[in-house]
């Protein structure tokens, strides 16, 4: 098997849970009324960057191969997170007229995500 055949199995193996992990937690957090902002793409977005961010380090510190970032980063974390959905929600917020809460959201989920990726930075280097 070569190492680009083995990357998109994994891949494919991260992405599936990682679509079922965002799922589940959509489904625990529920979805948001009309016109708010959707909070459950925010907690999905929020704890996928955070991850992304601590794995960088432990994988750095601990010398990790290759195999986990297409696994666990683009994989697990790439199926968890989604700017799709983001863009979409927006969008169906503004069509809506709810002006405030779609660009809320857009600026939110972005220092939202950078802030998850800092933290997951700082934490995981004060951990590892």
């Amino acid at each position: 098997m070569t190492e680009h055949t083995r990357d998109l199995l994994l891949v494919a193996a991260g992405g599936a849970a990682g679509a079922v992990l965002r799922h589940s937690v959509g489904r625990m957090v529920g979805p948001a009324p009309e016109g708010a902002i959707p909070w459950h793409t925010l907690v999905v977005n929020l704890t996928g960057a955070f991850a992304l961010g601590a794995l960088l380090v432990v994988a750095a510190r601990h010398g990790w191969p290759g195999w986990w970032r297409p696994l666990l980063g683009v994989g697990l974390l790439g199926g968890y997170t989604t700017f799709s959905a983001v863009s979409l929600e927006a969008a169906d917020l503004l069509l809506r007229g709810s002006w405030g809460a779609g660009l809320g959201y857009l600026a939110l989920t972005g220092g939202v995500a950078a802030a998850g990726a800092v933290s997951g930075i700082a934490v995981a280097r004060l951990l590892v």
